[in-house]
């Protein structure tokens, strides 16, 4: 930094702009939805660790996904809560910088581990009779790994591109939490190197594994026409739906954030979409997956039959 130019050691989290009473409604409704999607991936998270039923790589990676969620959710909804009820809304640039680099791993790791899943069922419908060497547990082990470490690894080349720039004000974000762009633009320096790169990278992140969902499903497509029978076609279908439709939900909302025109109002469309990401996103996968998947909503039956089981053995001492 120059010499002249004072850091900055806090930033003031606009957020949303509204009056105390919507604030502290946003607050106990937001508060709901985090604990939903809190609990919710902790039951998906119980029922494949409790079920030996569960204890294959669909459900591996699915594991992942929840454990994903809960952590993209805790990286930037509780300061948001904090925010919507205090009236100093401010947070220190150490804090921000990290809750920047988790926002961005966590994402990034989500995005690689739709792509990880998509190759998992293409696996197992275009290749049934290889499955279980192709996927076997050292390869779900180093795919999950990879996923995890090429996420954060490019979290920490986001990082490096914010560290290397001077910050002497302004101290506004006009978010509810360090979002990477935000913060970006209230640096003392010329940003359009970074801005670049940063585009390129999350292009990169976004549509590549975006091609590559779309090859496994077409692939899988292909696949299913050539099943037979109805019965067989409707359970590929099914095995697929639920990816499906997680796979829509995240990549939907990348491209409506990143493709569409910028208007009027496109900083608050951006924190809309943002808090999709990371509250509504995470909350709606596991009930997607316990809606339409039959072996989870099997799973839960037992577990609930093994609970009245041992109630009723209990009730009888």
């Amino acid at each position: 930094m120059g010499g002249n130019q004072t850091s900055v050691t806090e930033f003031l989290l606009v957020g949303f702009p509204l009056s105390p009473r919507m604030q502290v409604l946003l607050f106990g409704l937001f508060s709901l939805l985090y604990a939903v999607t809190l609990l919710g991936n902790g039951v998906i998270l119980g029922l494949i660790s409790l079920d030996s039923r569960l204890h294959t790589p669909m459900y591996f990676f699915l594991s992942q996904l929840a454990i994903v969620d809960m952590s993209y959710a805790s990286s930037t909804v509780p300061k948001m809560l904090a925010n919507l009820v205090m009236h100093k809304k401010t947070m220190a640039f150490g804090p921000c910088i990290l809750q920047t680099f988790l926002y961005v791993a966590f994402a990034a790791t989500e995005c690689t581990c739709l792509v990880v899943m998509s190759y998992d069922q293409y696996v197992a419908i275009c290749h049934p009779l290889q499955y279980t060497v192709i996927m076997s547990w050292r390869v779900c082990t180093v795919l999950a790994t990879t996923s995890w470490l090429f996420s954060f690894l490019l979290a920490l080349v986001y990082i490096t591109l914010i560290l290397r720039l001077p910050f002497c004000g302004p101290q506004k974000i006009n978010h509810f939490f360090c979002q990477i762009l935000s913060v970006l633009r209230l640096a003392c320096a010329d940003t359009r190197l970074s801005e670049l790169i940063l585009f390129g990278a999350s292009l990169f992140v976004l549509v590549g594994p975006l091609c590559l969902v779309l090859v496994s499903y077409t692939l899988i497509l292909f696949a299913v026409q050539k099943i037979q029978s109805g019965e067989g076609r409707r359970k590929a279908f099914s095995t697929c739906s639920s990816h499906l439709c997680v796979v829509g939900l995240f990549f939907g909302c990348a491209i409506v954030m990143y493709v569409t025109p910028k208007s009027q109002h496109f900083q608050e469309q951006r924190k809309i979409l943002s808090l999709f990401y990371s509250l509504f996103n995470p909350m709606l996968n596991p009930l997607i997956y316990s809606l339409r998947n039959a072996e989870v909503k099997g799973a839960v039956w037992r577990f609930l039959g093994k609970r009245r089981s041992l109630g009723g053995w209990l009730g009888v001492f």
